[in-house]
């Protein structure tokens, strides 16, 4: 080994750096594997001349190397992780989602009473005075609205 090495390392990192257009570090990897190839199939280095083996082997290694980063996503770096939200608000958006999915669940009138007294932040009286119906009215369906809610976020996990 200590032979093959002495005699092919030079001229195969030479070749291996012309494959990798310059980038010693993984030029040095593929002579490194490429060798390390040889030694565990000392018979394909045995019967023949040993240099044509190895420089097939290398470039063979370069291509598949070369295959391999065009099969993985593109790598963006740190700066992508800035875009990503912060863990709470991905949590927030996910519940919103949540709870928008159960409201849907809601009768009309249940969930036209939320949407005003909640979500718009209207009071009673100027809900009462957007949907047409009495104060009381809004009181008990606001009531009513909020246990049915409940019940749909427990069926879905998140309520208390």
């Amino acid at each position: 080994m200590r032979t093959l090495y002495a005699e092919h390392a030079g001229p195969l990192l030479r070749y291996a750096l012309h494959l990798t257009s310059g980038d010693r570090q993984r030029a040095e990897d593929i002579v490194q594997e490429t060798l390390l190839r040889a030694w565990l199939h000392p018979d394909a280095i045995a019967e023949r001349p040993a240099r044509p083996w190895l420089f097939a082997v290398a470039r063979n290694l370069s291509v598949d190397a070369y295959r391999a980063r065009r099969a993985r996503p593109h790598e963006v770096g740190e700066g992508a992780l800035e875009l990503v939200p912060a863990p709470d608000e991905a949590d927030r958006a996910l519940e919103s989602w949540a709870v928008a999915d159960a409201l849907k669940t809601l009768r009309p009138e249940h969930r036209g009473v939320l949407l005003e007294t909640y979500y718009r932040g209207r009071s009673v009286a100027e809900a009462a005075a957007a949907l047409g119906i009495p104060a009381g009215t809004v009181k008990s369906r606001t009531f009513y609205a909020l246990r049915a809610l409940k019940l749909a976020l427990e069926e879905r996990g998140l309520a208390p």
